[in-house]
């Protein structure tokens, strides 16, 4: 199957049809330990999330923010692995065949793994899509090539700095959808005005069919609509990290309860997103 006709393209389709956009939820692969970063994942789809990013832990994640950044040293140090990532994936699969699952990261791990090794374990597992944030356009042959020939998606960031000269370039090779980064900056920073959000999402409508999902900023139901309003879909991830550190005790580990208040939390977005155009 080709990437433009996988899980990513078959929900942003459903989604057109119910006259919706999407909640798209992050959360960092094995954090705070594996079991309960399965537990977290596999409930997502029922507590409304659309698509799903799966962060792959890396030491220096320069994009993120202070609450990314400590929970993949959360995960580093639960020995989380790109291989331990995939067998996350593995277990979602198990039972939910139809929720995209989106690999984020950095390309280090990637390329330690090996490119092709990579590609052919992800397709196995069943992921669906990859953002690699430090790898710009002009190094397509080095990942984005060969997973669009594997059947992955790759999907590519716009920032409010990407102008409309550098647009095209960046979207040449982009598939599944344009993640739009909201601000100027890391993640978990202030959110921008949903006035520019229309704007930026207008402009990158001129340049591509490709839906938009925007993200960055995001951190409540009510930034979640109005998100929603005007994009394809809303990204949320710091917010949703914040919930898993607030659920931990003094050592790190989860507390009881803390699934559930983060699949709690994940609802209210939810209930945001669907709620916006209605």
């Amino acid at each position: 199957m080709s990437a433009d006709q996988g899980r990513i393209a078959k929900r942003f389709a459903a989604l057109k049809a119910e006259g919706r956009a999407g909640l798209v939820t992050f959360i960092t692969a094995g954090d705070p330990e594996p079991g309960t970063s399965q537990a977290i994942l596999n409930g997502l789809p029922e507590a409304g999330a659309d698509l799903i990013e799966l962060g792959m832990p890396f030491t220096d994640p320069m994009a993120d923010g202070p609450a990314i950044q400590a929970s993949d040293l959360r995960a580093l140090a639960a020995g989380m692995t790109v291989r331990r990532t995939l067998e996350l994936v593995r277990g979602f699969r198990a039972g939910d065949a139809e929720t995209p699952i989106i690999l984020m990261g950095y390309y280090n791990p990637v390329h330690a793994y090996g490119v092709d090794r990579f590609l052919a374990d992800a397709v196995e597992a069943g992921v669906d899509g990859l953002i690699v944030v430090d790898l710009p356009p002009e190094e397509d042959e080095e990942l984005c090539i060969p997973a669009m020939k594997a059947g992955v998606n790759f999907v590519r960031l716009a920032t409010p700095t990407t102008d409309d000269r550098r647009l095209p370039t960046v979207l040449r090779n982009t598939s599944g959808f344009v993640y739009y980064v909201s601000i100027a900056g890391i993640t978990g920073a202030a959110s921008a005005a949903s006035t520019d959000v229309a704007s930026a999402v207008g402009r990158l409508k001129r340049h591509t069919d490709l839906p938009v999902a925007v993200g960055f900023g995001i951190k409540t139901p009510e930034q979640a609509a109005e998100v929603a309003r005007v994009a394809d879909a809303a990204v949320v991830g710091s917010a949703i990290v914040n919930r898993i550190t607030e659920g931990l005790d003094a050592e790190g580990r989860a507390k009881p309860g803390l699934v559930g208040e983060v699949l709690s939390f994940v609802r209210t977005l939810a209930d945001g997103v669907r709620a916006a155009r209605a």
